[in-house]
């Protein structure tokens, strides 16, 4: 083998083993030219990347009825309440109610033992009997200057002595009958007959929930919309029924705290069916409108300069700058920039382009 064929046949091996080692380098370049040579096509020039018309929902826009609200939350609390308790040291010897019990005012309760105390009162009734005696003897012994004014003094001041220490005990038996206050209905009771009763020891407690009051606060920015007398309506959990009330106290201040002003509602609960401690909401209505553009929060977007909602006209989307005043949950109103007939787009908004074609959905 010649010199030059030598040369020649390593050089083709050469070439061989350096395309052998870049092929996997270089066959994605030659892949994706050639998809890019397929994937060149002439494009439609009516198509131009136009898609079809945006699907909304509308409503044509009209007057109706706005509230302006307060809306809050608060609790149920009783008429009134109370802690039966006894003001005294002794042992029950009668219990005059059953629990959950309704009860009158001044039913017997409960009483506790009293015989030591009415032993000591018909003691000082005896020893008032002899203190009258004595008293009028000697005010018959004064009067004929048999004594003198001091002697006659001692046995008026022995007198009222007696009676003073028979009104003590007489106030001391009246604490041994504990009475009902109030008309209400007894919870659970803590104690039983026999039982050795303290101040500390609680008996029951005593709740009348007729009428019933609400306690709730509102925003201090509202302090001097809301005032006794105004008009309240509220629910509570578990039930469907709108309640209605009135404020009968304000606080005379506003909470430094929370920013807000506490106020006492009461409401006639005549049924008996709001419970103490139950959840309520509250709702005070400000003010009323008659003629007001009210749209579904939804409808109003949010920009740079303000808010817009968008209009149909000529079955496109109009862009329109409105101003919203009072804003509820679900509503806003719209006080400038919507007029009464116009066609508000409601939904499929982020779809919508100004100026883009819209299509209405059909119910």
């Amino acid at each position: 083998m010649s010199k030059i064929t030598k040369t020649l046949l390593t050089a083709v091996v050469l070439i061989l083993v350096l395309a052998l080692a870049f092929y996997p380098k270089l066959k994605p370049l030659f892949d994706s030219d050639k998809k890019e040579g397929k994937s060149e096509k002439p494009t439609d020039s009516k198509g131009g990347g136009k898609g079809g018309p945006a699907f909304v929902e509308i409503m044509v826009v009209n007057m109706s009825r706005l509230e302006e609200k307060i809306q809050s939350t608060g609790t149920i609390i009783p008429n009134e309440e109370v802690e039966i308790r006894s003001e005294i040291l002794g042992r029950i010897t009668q219990i005059g109610f059953r629990e959950g019990d309704f009860v009158s005012k001044g039913q017997v309760l409960l009483r506790i033992y009293d015989d030591d105390l009415q032993a000591q009162l018909q003691k000082l009734g005896f020893q008032k009997k002899l203190a009258e005696v004595n008293e009028e003897r000697q005010k018959k012994l004064l009067e004929k200057e048999a004594i003198s004014q001091r002697e006659y003094d001692i046995s008026f001041t022995s007198l009222n002595s007696v009676n003073a220490d028979i009104e003590n005990l007489k106030a001391q038996l009246s604490k041994t009958v504990i009475k009902a206050p109030f008309g209400g209905k007894v919870g659970l009771r803590y104690v039983s007959l026999g039982s050795y009763l303290t101040p500390a020891i609680k008996i029951a407690t005593l709740t009348s929930r007729i009428p019933a009051k609400i306690d709730f606060s509102i925003p201090a920015k509202y302090a001097n919309n809301v005032q006794k007398g105004t008009d309240i309506q509220f629910g509570v959990e578990g039930d469907s029924i709108k309640h209605i009330g009135s404020v009968y106290a304000v606080e005379p201040k506003i909470d430094p705290n929370t920013r807000s002003l506490v106020l006492r509602a009461i409401s006639p609960n005549a049924n008996g069916k709001l419970t103490p401690g139950a959840f309520a909401r509250v709702e005070i209505v400000l003010n009323v409108r008659s003629n007001a553009i009210v749209v579904p929060t939804e409808a109003v977007i949010p920009d740079l300069k303000g808010h817009k909602v968008f209009v149909i006209k000529n079955n496109k989307a109009e862009p329109v700058a409105v101003e919203i005043g009072i804003r509820n949950e679900k509503t806003v109103e719209i006080t400038s920039g919507l007029s009464v007939g116009d066609s508000l787009v409601t939904s499929g908004i982020l779809q919508v382009k100004a100026g883009g074609e819209v299509k209405v959905k059909s119910n």
